[in-house]
């Protein structure tokens, strides 16, 4: 599904990925954490196709990706969000996932011009897609509500949902609880794995919560600067020397 081979990343003399490799099991939960610095938001990039890599391969579905564009990318089926929540505020929530469905079901110019009956049928398809989507990440009751005052909750849901909309095989997640209580958080784990479930999804999820990762992935990555020190279902990680000495630190082990 997801190959990747010796992928690596420098900036001037900074190496901010090292060699990694990994090959995704179609339909699982995988983990990727570390301390700040190991890599992890660069991973995203190069995977997302928003930066290119110094060296290394990606193959999705045994076609190379390595130099390919993030719309490329996107069109190709994979979709992530963002730690930092990247949300049209004054649109609705309706309207910030239909912008993401169109990606999936364009409407061209001429035709939204003159509102033709194929754009008005597009239009209509776009539309209940999108309250499909809110009504699975359960956001229907705030769909005629501007993202920006939603709870911060929601909105994280709703970062969810647009990526969601685009009809993605593989789905990354960038700290998706982060800011979230413990409430939510547990419903966030119950969600995501709906998601996989019902939508046929393989996901990649980078996190600081260690109990979430731990809880909800079938197999975890270590990163710590730039370098993948392990790789396991969680027990092994949890009771690796090297991530116990790197992140979780010896308390954790005691």
């Amino acid at each position: 599904m997801l190959e990747i081979d010796g992928l690596t990343k420098r900036y001037s003399g900074l190496v901010a990925l090292s060699n990694y490799a990994l090959d995704l099991r179609p339909g699982s939960i995988h983990g990727v954490i570390g301390p700040n610095g190991a890599g992890k938001t660069t991973l995203f990039n190069l995977l997302s196709g928003m930066v290119r890599p110094t060296s290394g391969t990606i193959r999705l579905f045994g076609v190379d990706m390595t130099n390919s564009p993030a719309h490329d990318v996107a069109r190709a089926g994979v979709a992530r969000t963002f730690q930092n929540i990247r949300l049209f505020g004054d649109m609705s929530a309706l309207d910030n996932v239909k912008v993401a469905v169109q990606q999936r079901l364009p409407i061209g110019l001429a035709q939204s011009l003159l509102s033709t009956p194929a754009f008005r049928r597009r239009e209509h398809e776009i539309t209940e897609r999108a309250r499909e989507t809110l009504e699975r990440l359960g956001l229907a009751a705030v769909a005629s509500r501007p993202a920006s005052s939603l709870p911060y909750g929601d909105q994280r849901r709703l970062e969810i949902a647009r990526a969601v909309a685009t009809e993605p095989k593989i789905l990354l997640l960038d700290e998706p609880n982060a800011g979230m209580n413990p409430t939510e958080t547990a419903d966030l784990l119950d969600l995501i794995r709906r998601l996989r479930d019902d939508l046929d999804l393989t996901i990649i999820l980078v996190a600081h919560d260690i109990p979430l990762v731990m809880n909800l992935c079938d197999r975890i990555q270590v990163l710590n600067y730039g370098e993948l020190i392990a790789d396991g279902d969680p027990a092994m990680v949890r009771n690796n020397p090297d991530v116990i000495t790197a992140y979780l630190g010896q308390a954790s082990h005691a």
